[in-house]
């Protein structure tokens, strides 16, 4: 036969060879399909191999199979929607609401919502009523009133919190993590985080840091001592990770600052008297042998200050280099600088901070629910699933067998059966799916609906005799594919308001077994019969 002839006779089961060759390549090459440079380095790191088994696939697990924390809050704050603002006066009421209800800028909002073609406003703090907040906006000559003042706070706060946290829990190496928003029946909304191999508190530790960094300069001024915020996080365009600077013996955070900026903040650091003889490392604030900040030092200090949260992370003098640069003027042209830190965990909070930007509003743990597995349980349940995968092929290979008694029929179905695991696998691997307890439930299930299509080919092919000719094969098998996909559309209506809604576990296993069935359905049951085919009348 012709290579033509050949690809066009057997085309579907060259498709299901291509789709397991990918799905081994995603499985088992390092940094799989997609690769890129982070995920080809992880694969030989060795924080990568936690988030794998035996360290020789490319699959991520979640919750149930690795261990870790899953915590569901709701957010801090209330909203007041459908405002009538002028759009040039909206920072004029920001200003109002940080005056009359005492809160730090980065605690109230307003924006416009497109949707509803008006303003709303936000804050994000527990300690205002409903009618504080509505007697804020009238200082501000917003028409507003109680009743316009709800609890919560809007989806985009909502969605901007989700991709914060993303970036922490992956700028932090976690990998497996999953961040999302679920409805109550009540209408109230929560931000869920499930983040494997980390306690509760590690978690809860990493989401309370709202992760508001600013660089403060400390100077003297009229014979005292004043602090000014210089720089925060949206001034700088490049962040680097965590360092260490051997000959130094410091650990620092590399950063670039914006052009717009570079500009504004060398002639700061001139006006100030930081590049001044003076100024030039002139910092004593800090102790030396303990690293803590007393501010009650008397002599004049020039202090460049990390501060996160409010809370000052280090403190140090301008570098000679560095103030001479700034002061010629020509710093602005390569404005880079490392913000020094005292510890590589210091660093390491600094950095993921200054990558994933502030919080937008801070989470309610006195609300919130935690469920933990311990790594070790979540070890003996990945040894479980492994079992109960291995023992459901067995069982239905030896069910199939002695169904059919015919290896011509039998073996082939069992690997097709099995193929649909490994493109499911390899999809898992591609896409960085964290598997959990209830997709394992899901490719069980794959398993027993794929060989339950495959007998049903089989029995309607074979039922009526023997099959001499490609003609009454096609004709047979036709009926049969009609009822797999009846059974295939059910399967599929029905499951998919699971894959839909937030239920928790539910929807893991819906989406699996979703994928299952129209793997099933458009590659292997069409492969399986081109493979029966060959085998029951010897046409190639």
């Amino acid at each position: 036969m012709n290579p033509i002839a050949f690809v066009k006779n057997y085309w579907r089961v060259l498709l299901l060879v291509v789709f397991v060759g990918a799905a081994l390549v995603a499985l088992f090459v390092p940094g799989g399909i997609f690769a890129d440079d982070s995920v080809a380095a992880a694969a030989n790191d060795t924080a990568a191999n936690e988030t794998d088994a035996a360290g020789l696939t490319n699959l991520q697990y979640g919750l149930g199979l690795d261990g870790g924390t899953r915590l569901s809050a709701p957010v801090v704050g209330m909203t007041a929607e459908d405002l009538e603002i002028d759009s040039g006066q909206t920072a004029t009421v920001e200003r109002t609401l940080y005056d009359e209800l005492g809160v730090d800028p980065e605690d109230a909002i307003v924006r416009y919502d497109e949707e509803s073609g008006s303003y709303t406003a936000e804050v994000f703090v527990d300690n205002v009523t409903r009618a504080e907040f509505a007697a804020a906006l009238q200082e501000a000559d917003v028409d507003a009133t109680e009743d316009d003042v709800r609890d919560g706070v809007t989806e985009t706060t909502r969605e901007e919190i989700v991709r914060t946290i993303e970036t922490k829990v992956n700028e932090a190496g976690l990998s497996g993590g999953r961040v999302t928003t679920e409805e109550t029946l009540g209408g109230e909304y929560f931000i869920v985080v499930q983040v494997p191999d980390m306690t509760s508190q590690e978690l809860r530790t990493l989401l309370s840091e709202r992760g508001v960094v600013e660089v403060v300069a400390h100077y003297p001024e009229n014979e005292t001592q004043v602090n000014e915020t210089v720089l925060v996080r949206d001034d700088f365009d490049t962040i680097g990770s965590a360092s260490y600077n051997e000959r130094g013996g410091y650990h620092y955070v590399p950063v670039t600052v914006s052009d717009q900026k570079a500009e504004e903040y060398q002639q700061q650091m001139v006006d100030l008297g930081f590049t001044s003889a003076e100024g030039i490392q002139n910092c004593g604030i800090k102790d030396p042998e303990t690293d803590e900040i007393d501010f009650e030092q008397g002599q004049p200090n020039y202090c460049l200050m990390t501060v996160v949260d409010d809370e000052v992370v280090d403190a140090h003098s301008m570098g000679r280099d560095l103030g001479q640069s700034m002061a010629s003027g020509e710093w602005e042209n390569d404005p880079q600088f490392q913000m020094i830190t005292p510890t590589q965990q210091d660093a390491q909070s600094l950095s993921v901070n200054l990558q994933a930007g502030s919080l937008r509003a801070p989470l309610d743990f006195e609300s919130s629910q935690t469920y933990s597995i311990q790594p070790a349980l979540a070890d003996d349940f990945k040894l479980y699933s492994l079992f109960i995968g291995v023992l459901a092929v067995f069982t239905v290979s030896g069910v199939v067998y002695l169904r059919y008694t015919d290896v011509r029929v039998a073996s082939p179905m069992i690997v097709t059966a099995l193929s649909e695991v490994v493109i499911l696998l390899g999809f898992a691997a591609a896409i960085r799916m964290p598997l959990d307890l209830s997709h394992i439930a899901g490719f069980v299930a794959v398993i027993g609906t794929g060989v339950d299509d495959l007998i049903i080919i089989a029995d309607e092919v074979m039922s009526e005799g023997d099959v001499n000719s490609r003609r009454v094969f096609q004709s047979r098998f036709r009926k049969a594919f009609w009822v797999i996909g009846a059974a295939a559309a059910t399967t599929i209506i029905a499951l998919s308001p699971l894959a839909v809604l937030s239920l928790g576990d539910l929807r893991g296993f819906a989406i699996i077994t979703i994928l299952g069935v129209l793997v099933g359905v458009l590659v292997t049951r069409p492969a399986y019969g081109d493979i029966l085919r060959y085998l029951l009348t010897g046409e190639k």
